[in-house]
């Protein structure tokens, strides 16, 4: 540690007397001396005569000048010791491996990754709508039905993936073009196409399973979202309002988790339910969808960002104001008691803090402010639970 500290001061009075010595009169843009590299034993001697500077260095050293700058580098070992050492602090540009890496066997990690199931967000965005569903179908004083809303957390789990795969497949040639996409499994070679039509047939068998069930009337809506979930992946390269078809996508769960209690929905509850999800969808993944703008403006796909511009918060505020009110009105028309707008109070709140905090220019804040939607869906769930047991 001692030679690393000698050697480290050296090298940087090295730096400032050779700075000092090519710019004498302080102008750091037009040298007055040229440099010769001289290897000699005498690692500490330095000399400078007229218009020449001579270093001398038992060690491999590199002094460039290029027009305005000048980079002068040292190869000793204080350097690449120090180099280690900022190596260890500055965290790596690459992601960090994930449980998908850790604990699943290497055949199996490509598939994994291919439905995200390191990125539950996406399983919990399409969960939540099931879940209120279900949970305002419950009769007053009653909690939810739990076999019913462990099968559509599962069918909430796979069809996502299934919906991901989709996706993958279908942009496989424009992921490669997006610098947050070129990595995944089909895009970046991991998994051919025919392997991801395997697993996506694997995926939607498990599916029909749990659809099946069901009561006849909800196989029959269920199967229906299908094409939903087909056409999405295509809307961007027709339409600046994907967002609004993931939104009647990920939010039939709102229309089915009724009929699946019920037999049949009630229009004046599950449709205003409905509604507020695809208003809600259209808040959190505008705000996701900033993450990629510069990317879709040179692949040539579109979005609700792109759309909105700068005027994004005012257009996703009236989304917001919009699912609010939706929600209010399911509420009344279901009969549902006081705690549910308590709690939609705290909903409001949650969906005004991202609005008004969102830093739409960072890709970093967009995705947190993406992230914490699975607490706005926490607060309405909540409120109907204790709004029907109250």
């Amino acid at each position: 540690m001692a030679l690393y500290r000698r050697l480290s001061q050296t090298r940087h009075v090295y730096r400032r007397r050779c700075i000092a010595a090519l710019y004498p009169s302080g102008d750091l843009t037009n040298p007055s001396h040229t440099v010769t590299y001289s290897p000699s034993i005498n690692l500490f001697q330095f000399s400078s005569s007229g218009k020449s500077l001579t270093f001398y260095t038992s060690h491999p050293s590199k002094i460039e000048l290029s027009g305005f700058r000048q980079i002068l580098h040292f190869s000793t070992l204080a350097n690449s010791e120090e180099n280690k050492k900022n190596e260890q602090q500055t965290p790596s540009a690459s992601p960090s491996p994930s449980w998908i890496d850790t604990y699943l066997p290497r055949i199996v990690r490509p598939y994994a990754h291919l439905a995200r199931l390191d990125k539950p967000i996406g399983t919990w965005l399409l969960a939540w709508p099931c879940m209120w569903s279900i949970a305002l179908a419950a009769p007053p004083g009653s909690l939810p039905d739990v076999k019913m809303m462990t099968l559509f957390g599962c069918g909430a789990l796979l069809l996502r993936g299934a919906g991901c795969t989709i996706n993958d497949l279908l942009d496989r040639d424009i992921d490669t073009k997006v610098e947050r996409t070129r990595s995944r499994p089909v895009a970046s070679g991991v998994l051919t196409p025919f392997q991801g039509f395997t697993f996506l047939g694997f995926q939607l068998l498990l599916g029909l399973g749990i659809l099946l069930q069901l009561n006849n009337y909800s196989r029959i809506l269920g199967a229906s979202s299908l094409l939903l979930v087909f056409s999405y992946p295509l809307m961007k390269r027709f339409t600046f309002w994907p967002q609004a078809f993931l939104g009647l996508t990920f939010n039939w769960g709102a229309l089915l988790g009724w009929a699946a209690i019920k037999g049949s929905i009630d229009p004046s509850v599950v449709l205003p339910l409905y509604a507020s999800g695809v208003f809600w969808t259209l808040v959190y993944d505008t705000i996701y969808a900033h993450q990629d703008k510069e990317d879709d403006l040179k692949v040539g796909v579109k979005s609700t960002a792109l759309r909105f511009g700068d005027s994004t918060k005012e257009w996703i505020s009236g989304f917001g104001l919009a699912c609010i009110s939706s929600l209010a009105l399911s509420g009344v028309n279901a009969d549902i008691g006081w705690p549910y707008y308590a709690f939609l109070t705290a909903a409001s709140g949650q969906l005004a803090w991202q609005i008004w905090t969102v830093d739409l220019s960072s890709r970093a804040d967009c995705n947190r402010k993406f992230v914490s939607n699975k607490w706005f869906g926490v607060f309405i769930f909540g409120g109907v639970l204790f709004g029907r047991l109250l």
